[in-house]
Formats: C-alpha cells, sequence, structure tokens
C-alpha cells in the first residue's frame, strides 16, 4: 500500500512539474516576444500614380525584405493628411522603422517630428523636409547640379537661342525649386534663350499635356521645353503630337523612367536626368537596418549624383539606373 500510494505521488510530482515547465518561457521565446513587432518597416511614399515612385516604393521594400524585415507599402496620394494618417498607423503599429519619401518639405516635418518623438525612425528618400533635426538621414538626389548640366547641354542644343516653356513640379516640394534653379543658372546667362511661360504641371502626366496645351494657343512658336520630371516630359511631348509639333520642339525631361528613356532611344524626348531610384531606396533600406542594429552616426544629408542622359550616350543607360547596374 505504501509503495503504491508512494508510486501515484511521484507520478503526480511528476506531471506537475512538466505543467510548469511548458509554461515557462525559454530564453529565446523571451527574445521573441520582446521584438515581436519590431520587425517591420513602413514604406511611406508621396504617391503611388507615378511608375517612377513605383520603383523607389518597391525597391524599398524589396531590399528591407532581403534583410529579413516585413515591409509595407503607403501611398500618401500627395496629400499631407493621408500622411499623417499613415504616420500614425506606422506608430500605432509598432513598425521599426519609415523609409519615406514626403509629399510636402515643410507640411511633412510634423509627421517625421512625432515618429522620432515616438521612438521610430524615419529615412528621407528622394525628397527631402526643410528640417535638420527631426529625420536620421535624408538621401536625396543632387537635383541642382544634375539640372546645371542639364542645362548647359540645352544651350548646346539650342545653339544659344529660341524660346522655351518650363513646367515646373509641386511648389511645395524642393526638388521643384532646386531642378529649376540648377537649370536657369546656366540659361538665364543667355540673353538670346527667352522662357516664354513657367508653370506648374505638379509632376503629373495629365497636367503637363493639358498646361502645354493651353500655352501653346498663346505662344504657338516655340523651340523647347524643360520639365521638371519626366512623366510631365512625357504629357508635354504628347501635348506637341496633339499639335503638330512633335518635330519641331525639343523635350527635355528629369527622373530617368521608362517611358522617357524608351523616348530617348525612339529620338522623341531630347535627353533626360538619371536619378537612380532604386540606389537610393537601396541605401535607405540598408541604413534604416543599420541604426537598428545599433548604428547612430548618419549624416543629416546624403548626395546621391545624378547624370545627364542623351541621344548620343542612351545606350549605356536602362530604365531607373545604368545599363551594367541591372
Amino acid at each position: 500500500m505504501t509503495r503504491r500510494l508512494l508510486l501515484f505521488i511521484i507520478v503526480i510530482l511528476s506531471l506537475t512539474l512538466l505543467a510548469f515547465g511548458c509554461k515557462q518561457k525559454r530564453p529565446e521565446q523571451v527574445g521573441d516576444e520582446e521584438s515581436r513587432g519590431k520587425g517591420k518597416i513602413a514604406v511611406v511614399i508621396s504617391t503611388l500614380n507615378n511608375p517612377w515612385f513605383v520603383v523607389l516604393g518597391n525597391t524599398a521594400k524589396e531590399r528591407a525584405e532581403q534583410l529579413g524585415y516585413e515591409a509595407t507599402i503607403f501611398d500618401s496620394q500627395n496629400d499631407t493628411a493621408k500622411e499623417s494618417d499613415h504616420f500614425d498607423n506606422i506608430i500605432a503599429g509598432d513598425y521599426a522603422a519609415i523609409l519615406f519619401n514626403p509629399t510636402d518639405a515643410d507640411g511633412s516635418i510634423a509627421n517625421v517630428r512625432k515618429s522620432k518623438e515616438a521612438g521610430v525612425p524615419t529615412f528621407c528618400i528622394d525628397r527631402e523636409i526643410n528640417a535638420n533635426d527631426v529625420a536620421v538621414t535624408q538621401i536625396l538626389s543632387d537635383n541642382y547640379t544634375g539640372c546645371v548640366e542639364m542645362g548647359q547641354y540645352f544651350v548646346k542644343r539650342m545653339n544659344e537661342k529660341g524660346k522655351y516653356v518650363e513646367l515646373l513640379g509641386i511648389l511645395g516640394d524642393n526638388n521643384t525649386w532646386n531642378r529649376s534653379k540648377g537649370f536657369h543658372s546656366v540659361v538665364d546667362n543667355y540673353p538670346e534663350l527667352k522662357m516664354v511661360s513657367q508653370q506648374t504641371a505638379e509632376f503629373d502626366r495629365t497636367k503637363a499635356m493639358e498646361v502645354l496645351e493651353s500655352i501653346l494657343q498663346a505662344n504657338p512658336e516655340i523651340d523647347a521645353v524643360f520639365c521638371g520630371n519626366d512623366a510631365m516630359a512625357m504629357g508635354a511631348y504628347q501635348a506637341l503630337v496633339a499639335a503638330g509639333k512633335a518635330d519641331k520642339v525639343m523635350v527635355f525631361g528629369f527622373d530617368g523612367a521608362k517611358d522617357v528613356i524608351d523616348s530617348i532611344h525612339d529620338g522623341k524626348i531630347v535627353a533626360t536626368g538619371m536619378q537612380f531610384p532604386k540606389k537610393m531606396a537601396r541605401m535607405a533600406a540598408e541604413q534604416a537596418d543599420e541604426y537598428i542594429k545599433g548604428r547612430k552616426d548618419f549624416p543629416q544629408k546624403v548626395p546621391v549624383a545624378v547624370e545627364l542622359v542623351t541621344q548620343e550616350n542612351i545606350a549605356k543607360y536602362t530604365a531607373y539606373g545604368r545599363q551594367s547596374e541591372q
């Protein structure tokens, strides 16, 4: 009887210890729980209504995933209010970092600041914000220098004289003005080059077509159109085709988007500035990974060189980069 009772007690104790052990968290389980929700990276893009930004967002997401993170793309639709909602959801969603293409140089500052205060680091890509103390770093095309080179080529192709139109991008985006200022730092030195109109088309293809159609009614005899991005360059080209002037008016873009690279190949567009969105997106994801792992010494701005793409050197390039880098 005593042996049976002893055996019963041993069995009960064994089951109790087993159950208790199952409930205890192994050290690696504790670590997993502590890091739960910290393996996500948000990719916030100003608009996905432009193939260039689609490439920027998809490349950032792909590189983040290659580095072991779950990545989600958020489309701000060029609306700072939507962008603000995205940031609220990202902060509540316990993301580890934000790869950010801002909608507005001033209007986006508050969103980056609130993410910093919530402990979520932000890495700006392509578009900058007018603050040096909120984003970890800003990876930006050297738009001014790129458009200085574009201006020099423009002057050469125009033989230093003629009438032209400039289509500006979004007025609240520093890229708009850096490109325009770089271009005019060269072109304005030639008094026989006359700008007959300068209007915004907000980096949008359809708006560019409509704006140039209107400009052509008042200024039918122009020789060139300088566009602040490739979407507007394609819209301008469409307007010139509709007006029967596509073979008489030169179009210059900026971005390195596929449709313009193809059009340069075909002799329809004269030139563009290659911005390398894939390079910038990968850099942002890699720097976010380094930050999460402990690095904190990042430069406030990282310039990425822009390269002039023309009908003479088009063989070296493909959409969004060099042939050698694809």
